[in-house]
């Protein structure tokens, strides 16, 4: 059985661009959209009866709204509706385990327009080894016409076993007929910031080694997937940052999941930290550790 698409609805701006986003990605993968929206305090038996019954009321309201828009957009699409108990990250998390790709709405922030990641869509993402998409208002499409895909952008760490990164973008390219395209950023060993005479063809030369690492690592993709066009960058300099320019154009950024245990918690690695923050286009967050 082919996996849904999941999205996360709670009635706001933001959840409706993720369902409508969420709505064209099932179209595309020709696959059911299910639209969960999750009752935090339908199960503390602190909130008294009719304030449950309004809860339950709005949510199924949310829900039916979401999915009317999306079928008005998607006559075709296969579109169910659940309301779920429970924290919603645990939730959402949970509904998520059955699915394709689990879809969640942010809201854009400031000049440089990104993501503020609230405790929930954060706690989710840590949560779920589902592929998750983050989505901002500006990026819903708004009729369900013939769209003309862009570039898919692809963080790397040559470093890291990433095939569960590399294929979802892969995927995502050939299911857009859409460019792809690898960046990977890279520093010199700090050996060379106490050496007393660089000799600077040494950057040129890891350069060098580097993008030859990094056409190695995408070539059994490049095989895999003939059809998708594939332009790769190494750079000096810190991934995050290239990836945020980056997005500027893209129709979707693809980076991989590395969580960072300490003792205040779990956080993300902080190429995904700095992409989730910033990036002006939908990010999709691959879990590979």
């Amino acid at each position: 059985m082919k996996h849904h698409v999941t999205v996360g609805v709670d009635g706001s701006p933001e959840s409706r661009a993720a369902a409508r986003w969420g709505a064209r990605e099932a179209a595309l993968r020709e696959v059911p959209l299910r639209l969960v929206h999750a009752v935090d305090w339908l199960i503390s038996p602190s909130v008294p009866q009719p304030g449950r019954e309004a809860a339950g009321r709005w949510a199924d309201e949310a829900l039916a709204d979401a999915a009317q828009d999306v079928r008005r957009r998607h006559p075709g699409l296969d579109v169910s509706t659940r309301c779920l108990s429970g924290r919603p990250a645990a939730a959402l998390a949970a509904e998520a385990a059955d699915a394709g790709l689990l879809v969640l709405g942010s809201r854009g922030v400031g000049g440089l327009v990104g993501f503020l990641i609230g405790s929930v869509s954060l706690s989710t993402l840590v949560a779920t080894e589902t592929p998750v998409v983050l989505v901002h208002v500006s990026d819903a499409p708004e009729e369900a016409q013939t769209i003309r895909y862009g570039e898919i952008v692809l963080g790397v760490d040559i470093h890291e076993a990433a095939d569960k990164v590399l294929t979802f973008a892969f995927e995502e390219a050939e299911r857009r007929g859409c460019a792809l395209r690898a960046i990977h950023g890279w520093k010199m060993p700090s050996m060379y910031q106490y050496a007393p005479f660089f000799d600077p063809e040494n950057e040129r030369e890891v350069g060098r080694s580097v993008t030859v690492m990094l056409d190695d690592m995408l070539m059994p993709w490049r095989h895999k997937f003939p059809s998708v066009s594939v332009t790769h960058e190494a750079f000096e300099g810190p991934t995050g940052a290239q990836l945020v320019h980056a997005a500027a154009s893209a129709d979707l950024v693809v980076v991989g999941r590395r969580l960072r245990r300490s003792p205040l918690g779990v956080h993300l690695g902080s190429v995904a930290h700095a992409v989730l923050h910033h990036a002006a286009a939908p990010v999709a967050v691959i879990a590979h550790d």
